[in-house]
């Protein structure tokens, strides 16, 4: 259609909300569907969140607010990155948005130029890429494999980076293979940038809470302080506090950088809802102790996942740090043919013909840049997990 902007060409709708949408189709037309592909914890935001917002409404906190966020919240924030990471900000180095994705794209709407590129690791959210393409700058693919867990390495960090670099969006635990960076393997990949002082960091620390076992979760800011200055990290209430609707994200940088998102978002949304800030505020500042109870509860749904797939023939599903997502591979299952007769020459050949065929619905690796895989979110019922687990084993089973 020669009425639309050129740019659109540029970019692909969403994969996993495609593969949602197609699931809650089926499930409309009266089909029995498991829907695997949202990353959306199924806990209820916790009860003081809910009053919180209740109590904003009753006392009429209701009207427009500062663009990028009100005083309690960046306040609340900047003594969240204290207590959690040992960074230091001031309210005027926080920017809020409505939710990560809008504070991810306003900084790269901030920054790039034609020509600018970004390294984004791969396996990769869907959304940066296009991001990226959006904004008029050009994503650069850094590969990490299942050798090394799917993390990047400083090799192919120092590899991907040019002259015309301008950001490295990290992302740990990692969307969507769940791979968290230990403090040593993230050092060695500040090394590396401390050596290219041109290139930024755009830190998507959305699971920061979300890890298991003995992991323990840090950030390239507070890795290599040398780093602070050229730094912007991201976080969110959507994952930890079950506040995916509520549309709250926000950001610490550089108070240049975060002056020009601003300028960005008044001329865009301006300000995110207002009574989702004062739910965040209580968010932050509140209670935290569910989100061990329920990360107790993902981590038994994550072992649960892990090995029943790990079970079925043809896929190997490595065990993730962090967040709610496995990514396994299905080498093993690429050139044969399903029960259905669909020959499997692709993962996404592979996710169409398990939805068509057994009514799971996950989302396929080459949407975010490494296959043969997909992705599970384990963020449901463990009955509704075992048994989409139990049908995979069974569409595996009947390849040929």
């Amino acid at each position: 259609m020669a009425f639309l902007s050129d740019t659109l060409a540029r970019v692909k709708p969403s994969p996993t909300i495609a593969v949602t949408t197609k699931a809650a189709e089926l499930k409309a037309e009266g089909r029995d569907v498991i829907g695997l592909g949202a990353g959306e914890p199924d806990f209820d935001t916790p009860q003081n969140i809910k009053d919180a917002a209740k109590t904003a409404i009753d006392a009429g906190k209701t009207k427009y607010t500062p663009v990028d966020g009100i005083p309690d919240l960046k306040k609340a924030i900047c003594a969240k990155f204290k207590r959690d990471n040992g960074l230091d900000y001031t309210p005027a180095q926080v920017t809020v948005g409505t939710g990560g994705k809008q504070v991810l794209y306003n900084a790269l709407m901030a920054t790039l130029n034609p020509g600018d590129e970004v390294v984004i690791p791969a396996p990769y959210w869907v959304s940066y890429p296009d991001m990226v393409l959006l904004a008029g700058g050009e994503p650069v693919i850094a590969e990490a494999t299942a050798e090394t867990a799917y993390k990047l390495t400083p090799e192919a960090l120092e590899a991907a980076i040019t002259p015309k670099t301008k950001w490295l969006i990290f992302n740990s635990p990692s969307n969507p293979t769940g791979a968290g960076y230990t403090w040593d393997e993230l050092k060695s990949l500040t090394d590396v940038l401390m050596r290219h002082p041109h290139v930024w960091v755009m830190s998507d620390d959305m699971y920061e809470h979300l890890v298991y076992d003995d992991f323990k979760f840090c950030t390239p800011a507070q890795v290599e302080p040398g780093l602070y200055e050229r730094t912007l990290t991201v976080n969110g209430v959507s994952k930890a506090y079950a506040m995916t609707g509520w549309r709250i994200g926000y950001a610490a940088g550089p108070v240049d950088l975060i002056k020009a998102m601003g300028k960005i978002q008044s001329q865009s949304t301006s300000n995110p809802c207002s009574v989702s800030q004062w739910a965040a505020v209580e968010a932050l500042t509140g209670p935290q102790d569910y989100i061990a109870e329920n990360n107790r509860t993902f981590q038994r749904r994550r072992d649960l996942v892990v090995e029943m797939l790990n079970a079925a023939e043809g896929v190997v599903c490595p065990v993730p740090e962090g967040a709610f997502y496995v990514y396994p591979s299905i080498a093993g299952c690429i050139g044969k043919t399903s029960e259905g007769g669909t020959l499997i020459e692709d993962d996404e050949a592979f996710a169409t013909a398990l939805l068509e065929e057994k009514g799971v619905a996950v989302v396929f690796g080459a949407a975010f840049g490494t296959s043969p895989c997909f992705r599970v979110s384990y963020a449901t019922s463990d009955e509704a997990l075992r048994e989409a687990c139990t049908r995979i084993q069974a569409f595996c089973a009947g390849l040929r």
